[in-house]
């Protein structure tokens, strides 16, 4: 769909994909920009979007489903022209503005060169359009195919919002892989805490180094654990009701879709089905966002965006997951301090007490997960992901019972003058 900017039409869209259960949702002309960054996630889907640069709109954003398997995929300019990339497609389907206006599918020509052009590419490529004209005799925006019955039940819906533009549905036919989870995670409702804190116990450690402690107390731990706290696997997220979408508001929307059904039957009038979608529009403005406020800014902050091309030293894309996380982890360590900090004891009383008197922690408590987070600029500048840094639990513990200590004896003993 095209939507001549996302800004005000986000609440919609997201009623509209849990109405019509949509798998793949693709859309045009987002106007996206840095600022909307928090805002766009969509529970139960991942996003893959290229937002314009430098100016004001434009933006393309997909949704897939989580249990589809999909990945973006960066081309690198040496694998050769655009055309015999898409020779290599097995099935392809091409769907947006593509801003030819002045193309004429039925016969087939155009007025401009850059137009005939594109007609040739199409032609030289075996792709079809899939899309007619609708009954009010608009160019909807073509839809592209390189293989008959890879499109089927194709229709043209009422639009997003304010948008002029119609949705365009279709069902893609074939089959895909879906993504089957694999991640156990550990499932605290039925946990035996009691069982687990006995089989924990606290045991003679004395004589013993910080490693050697850490080591004994560790391996004690995951079999309390093991024993203790049963596990689960972990399931993708289904598409669960917005907290703010009212069945009020859906039926809102099914009598918008049953009103413009009827427009183009020819069974209402143009006012109507204006007057209908105007009501709806005033509906989400008015209700949208009152109950459940913090727990739904909570959900749209959670997107997860895979790490896109980078651009090297030399000005070449880097396209290689090994090669993005070498470039990563050399400017990440070109920022990192050296300082080391302190770590923390509770259970682990023995084991800390060698670490603070050797002045030596574990070796896990040194280890830590780290990874890019995009802070704001070009996505292809390695300068522009900033590193969180994922480490011991314990060790985060010890630096606040120190930092507390410090503090308190900072208030104690005035050593810091109010000013």
């Amino acid at each position: 769909m095209n939507a001549c900017s996302m800004g005000n039409k986000q609440e919609e869209l997201e009623a509209t994909m849990l109405l019509e259960r949509y798998d793949i949702v693709a859309i045009t002309e987002t106007w996206w920009d840095e600022s909307y960054d928090w805002s766009v996630a969509i529970e139960g889907c991942k996003l893959f979007g290229r937002d314009r640069q430098g100016r004001r709109g434009g933006g393309v954003a997909l949704y897939v489903k989580e249990w589809i398997e999909s990945e973006e995929m960066s081309l690198k300019p040496s694998l050769g022209s655009d055309e015999k990339i898409v020779e290599s497609l097995w099935a392809l389907i091409l769907m947006g503005d593509f801003n030819h206006p002045d193309v004429c599918w039925k016969g087939y020509t155009a007025k401009n060169l850059q137009s005939r052009r594109f007609l040739q590419c199409t032609d030289d490529n075996f792709l079809t359009r899939a899309v007619e004209e609708t009954r009010r005799c608009v160019q909807p925006d073509p839809v592209l195919r390189n293989k008959e019955g890879l499109v089927k039940d194709i229709k043209v819906g009422s639009s997003l919002s304010c948008s002029d533009h119609g949705k365009i549905e279709y069902r893609i036919v074939g089959s895909m892989r879906k993504t089957t989870s694999r991640t156990e995670a550990l499932d605290f409702r039925r946990a035996n805490f009691d069982l687990f804190k006995k089989r924990l116990g606290v045991r003679a450690l004395e004589g013993r180094g910080a490693q050697e402690s850490w080591t004994i107390f560790k391996h004690r731990f995951l079999q309390a654990q093991d024993r203790c706290i049963p596990k689960s696997k972990k399931s993708g997220k289904g598409s669960r009701r917005p907290a703010w979408l009212s069945r009020e508001l859906l039926k809102k929307l099914k009598w918008k879709k049953e009103v413009y059904s009827a427009w183009k039957k020819g069974l209402t009038a143009l006012e109507y089905y204006k007057k209908a979608k105007a009501s709806l529009e005033l509906k989400l403005a008015r209700d949208v966002n009152k109950k459940c406020f913090f727990k739904y800014i909570g959900g749209k902050r959670t997107t997860r965006e895979n790490v896109g091309p980078l651009l090297n030293e030399t000005g070449a894309m880097v396209t290689e997951h090994a090669e993005k996380a070498e470039m990563l982890n050399a400017f990440f360590a070109s920022v990192f301090t050296a300082q080391a900090s302190p770590q923390e004891p509770q259970n682990l009383e023995e084991s800390e007490k060698h670490s603070w008197l050797t002045r030596k922690v574990p070796v896990d408590w040194r280890l830590a997960n780290v990874m890019p987070i995009h802070k704001k600029g070009r996505k292809e500048d390695p300068g522009n992901y900033r590193p969180v840094s994922l480490t011991s639990v314990p060790g985060n513990v010890m630096e606040k019972i120190i930092l507390t200590a410090m503090m308190w004896h900072m208030q104690d003993n005035q050593v810091i003058r109010s000013s």
